[in-house]
């Protein structure tokens, strides 16, 4: 019987997730996508994969972090020919080239941003368009919290270099 409330708690637990965080995955999995609708699709599956699986989650770290991962590998699923990547995905971040969805909003910034080492890039776009932490950015990344930190200030430094001097030429 106990064991029966726990599994119920765990689907519970990521159905309020999702209910709480669902905006935040779908601007977080867009940019590697390429549209909004696609990244609808991928939470969507994500969770569904999550909730699947959800006895694999051993409690070690956020289960936020745990479904980030899961959608963020169904995102570099969905664009392997793309990212040209091979059948072994590796660290989430190999490979990883995500964009603005909608660069003509901003092109200054999406060529700022394309000007980014991808690493660089999506631990900016996990930290501001998906509103994780330093702790669960490292968790989904598989990287220490300090090179999270590292890659963020590297990030913006070098964005903020590159629209200084763009904004300066004018």
């Amino acid at each position: 019987m106990r064991l029966l409330s726990v599994v119920a708690t765990d689907a519970e637990a990521l159905e309020r997730l999702y209910r709480a965080r669902y905006l935040a995955f779908r601007n977080g999995v867009a940019p590697i996508v390429g549209s909004y609708d696609d990244a609808r699709d991928v939470v969507q599956e994500a969770f569904a994969r999550a909730l699947r699986s959800r006895g694999s989650f051993r409690g070690e770290g956020s289960l936020q972090a745990w479904v980030w991962r899961i959608a963020v590998r169904i995102a570099y699923e969905r664009r392997r020919a793309a990212f040209e990547l091979d059948a072994n995905l590796g660290s989430v971040i190999d490979g990883a080239d995500p964009q603005l969805v909608e660069p003509e909003r901003d092109e200054e910034l999406a060529a700022a941003l394309r000007g980014l080492p991808p690493r660089k890039r999506l631990v900016l776009f996990l930290r501001y368009f998906a509103d994780l932490s330093y702790e669960e950015i490292a968790e989904v990344a598989e990287i220490s919290a300090g090179t999270v930190a590292a890659n963020l200030n590297q990030a913006r430094a070098a964005l903020l270099e590159r629209l200084s001097v763009e904004g300066a030429q004018r």
